[in-house]
């Protein structure tokens, strides 16, 4: 859990103009929450998805950290705080929205880590440069000294196998 999620909420706090340490702090703080909230916690998808609740988990530590930091600016005339207020995202569907892209994020970073060692060099250099890096499969085919059709199959059985490993965790 900790592996998959908490570089998402770090790299969310670091996005909501938090510094590394205070996005750490959050970090911390929310996997906390959910250690404690686990045990007790009775999911119904039919309510709403665990991104969802994460999400609200993670959302309320930044802003608890942020009001605590403001409270604290008032004493010693620290305007860093303040920046970081005035450049919290402006409504919750775009807080929601940088949530979910940092979810889908790290999903398939998660993913591909999981599953890189099964494939040949070759085959995964296919999928980099025709997926990820948007190369023509003939070009590829050219710099690896393969078909055309050999790119196309290597392409198709990394993105199985990595819809596979996201299916996995729910993603």
């Amino acid at each position: 859990f900790a592996e998959i999620y908490g570089p998402m909420i770090h790299r969310f706090a670091t996005k909501q103009n938090l510094q590394h340490a205070d996005a750490a702090d959050v970090t911390q703080e929310v996997l906390r929450s959910v250690a404690r909230s686990i045990g007790s916690l009775e999911y119904d998808p039919k309510i709403g998805r665990f991104r969802s609740w994460l999400f609200t988990v993670a959302r309320n530590k930044i802003r608890n950290l942020v009001a605590k930091r403001l409270r604290q600016v008032a004493a010693t005339g620290d305007s860093g705080i303040r920046a970081v207020i005035e450049n919290q995202p402006s409504s919750d569907k775009e807080e929601s929205s940088l949530w979910d892209q940092e979810y889908e994020r790290r999903i398939l970073e998660w993913a591909t880590e999981q599953i890189r060692d099964q494939f040949h060099d070759k085959t995964w250099q296919a999928f980099e440069m025709t997926a990820v890096d948007g190369k023509p499969a003939k070009g590829v085919a050219e710099i690896l000294g393969m078909s055309v059709g050999a790119v196309y199959i290597a392409k198709s059985r990394v993105v199985a196998q990595l819809k596979s490993q996201i299916e996995e965790v729910g993603g």
